[in-house]
């Protein structure tokens, strides 16, 4: 149930006007009071003989009782209350009582004292009411409205118990301003599947990933095919920004502009230039792998490989850093989902812009990012957008599956961090992210483990049973849970490929089974080979002959390599 207070008026008849009439798009269906101050107030709507002037007059009424300098200059409130889309359809007998809750708890009408404001409540389609009031009361005196939102909010959270309805999650003010129904009925009208404001948000979004300057910044909105006006200082400086969709125009044919700020809190152009004027300084003094230590990302498989490194680390920062810090990695963390949704692949594509879509709630909060800390997974969404699209095959498509992974524990950290902080919108936010990346996993890990399963499948039997011996030895408590799993094929493809390169596999497992507990994944072998590939730097995709399959003649061993994880992992619940 979602109460919103709407801006004061003026004009009672208007209201009226628009409630009873048939709505900007014919959508006002059977117009009606449910509830009103007085059981006898005049219905426009089912008596035929009360007018809409009448019912006016007597909601302004109490107006006149009171000196014209003491009146309100807007002296009408109106507060719209609607029901979730899968909610059951109310009776008119429980929205009056909803709205009779409603007027009560925001202070527009004292049941006890006799003295409240005058309101009506119309009903003109089935999900929603609005109620009228005029703000002053019987005795003359105003209506007490401080903080008449969070009483109304409230009072919905109650009703929802009561009624049986959907349970909305208390908000703190920090989410973007939901499109009008009047921005639905157009969308609607054009045939899009988001209303312009949030194709535009969506859009605005995408294109701050990982940009480090304005220049850059704009360029991206202009090659996304949006309008763009600056609001420019008389000094030259640059104070903000305004977006349009080419086609969304008004009744006069104008591009209907949205300034930042309207689109999302953290997309005005100060907030965005915090990422940017952050990213000079120093990171945090979590353990990171230095950046020399390999060369930059020329493609989409290289760019995964080092987001999913980026997001191993930041799973132990949001867990062990101060507030200001974790806030930060979790606002970048959907930075990094907003870039591999542009970049993916057409099978994860949908859900991983669903992932980005609704982790968006999620990477804002009161507590204030202190941006720069955050600057490894900033650097992984620039990397992925300038590595380009991934084709979804080979190296592309099983270091897409290795990213995912290492998100899904990014993000169910996230989920854990806003939920210990009572942040419940933000916390069911990046649950429902979570769920949609668990999807694109399963999609984009099907080949590539469905090849190494096969390839495991065909070791040689001494060589099975070394690896067999491996994992009792590393993992004692787990390894007949593993041997168990259809995953462990893979795993046993995975450690010979590390052997053959020239790690321990021994240590190797050790070490990654001992960064993270595995006992809540749902397939511990999956977990691992993922582990083990990304720490023992070992190809994503490998679809040649593992040493040690059926004809070959056994590992052949290449210069030892560093076994050492760099820390931080996060198990993958499923």
């Amino acid at each position: 149930m979602i109460p919103r207070i709407q801006k004061r008026g003026q004009r009672t008849l208007g209201l009226l006007y628009y409630l009873y009439g048939p709505g900007k798009y014919e959508e006002h269906t059977d117009p009606h009071l449910v509830a009103s101050w007085d059981h006898n107030a005049p219905d426009p709507g089912r008596d035929e003989s009360a007018t809409l002037k009448q019912l006016q007059q007597l909601l302004d009424q109490p107006l006149e009782n009171i000196d014209a300098t003491e009146r309100p200059k807007k002296h009408v409130w109106h507060l719209s209350v609607r029901n979730a889309a899968e909610d059951r359809i109310l009776t008119d007998e429980e929205w009056g009582n909803v709205a009779r809750r409603m007027v009560a708890a925001a202070g527009i009408d004292d049941p006890d004292q006799g003295a409240g404001c005058r309101w009506a409540a119309v009903r003109h389609a089935d999900d929603h009411i609005h109620i009228v009031a005029t703000l002053v009361r019987e005795d003359g005196y105003k209506p007490d409205l401080d903080h008449d939102a969070a009483r109304v909010q409230a009072q919905a959270r109650a009703l929802e118990v009561e009624l049986g309805l959907r349970r909305l999650n208390k908000g703190d003010g920090t989410a973007a301003k939901r499109p009008t129904s009047a921005e639905r009925h157009k969308a609607e009208r054009q045939g899009r599947e988001r209303t312009a404001r949030e194709e535009l948000r969506e859009t605005v979004r995408r294109a701050v990933a990982g940009a480090t300057s304005e220049e850059e910044f704009f360029d991206r909105l202009a090659a996304a095919g949006l309008l763009i006006r600056k609001r420019v200082a008389p000094s030259g400086d640059l104070l903000g920004y305004k977006v349009a969709l080419p086609d969304d125009r008004n009744k006069d044919g104008e591009p209907v502009f949205y300034p930042g700020a309207r689109l999302a809190p953290d997309l005005s152009l100060p907030r965005i230039r915090e990422r940017w004027s952050a990213d000079s300084r120093d990171q945090d003094n979590a353990p990171m792998e230095p950046t020399a230590a390999r060369p930059a990302p020329s493609g989409p498989a290289s760019a995964r490989r080092r987001t999913a490194s980026a997001a191993w680390q930041a799973v132990l920062v949001i867990e062990h850093s101060d507030d200001a810090v974790a806030a930060a990695y979790i606002a970048a963390a959907g930075e990094v989902l907003d870039a591999l949704a542009k970049t993916s692949a057409a099978h994860t594509r949908a859900e991983l812009r669903d992932a980005a879509w609704a982790f968006e709630r999620a990477s804002r909060s009161h507590v204030r990012a202190e941006r720069g800390h955050d600057r490894a997974l900033r650097q992984a969404a620039r990397d992925l957008v300038h590595g380009g699209p991934a084709l979804g095959r080979g190296e592309d498509g099983a270091t897409t599956a290795m990213a995912i992974d290492m998100l899904f524990f990014l993000i169910t950290a996230a989920a854990h961090w806003h939920a210990k902080r009572d942040h419940a919108q933000q916390a069911a936010a990046a649950h429902q992210a979570a769920e949609h990346l668990r999807t694109a996993y399963r999609a984009a890990a099907a080949q590539p483990l469905g090849a190494l399963y096969q390839r495991g499948r065909r070791l040689n039997r001494p060589l099975q049973q070394r690896q067999t011996a491996v994992l009792h030895q590393a993992l004692p408590e787990l390894a007949e849970r593993i041997l168990a799993e259809p995953g462990w094929y893979a795993l046993a493809a995975t450690l010979a490929d590390a052997e053959s390169a020239g790690h321990d596999p021994t240590t190797l497992l050790i070490e990654a089974a001992t960064r993270r507990e595995l006992h809540s994944a749902e397939s511990a072998s999956d977990v691992l080979v993922w582990r083990l590939r990304r720490a023992a730097d070992l190809p994503a995709d490998t679809t040649g002959t593992v040493p040690g399959e059926h004809g070959a003649q056994g590992p052949t061993r290449r210069p030892q390599r560093p076994t050492q994880e760099r820390s931080g992992s996060r198990s993958r619940r499923q």
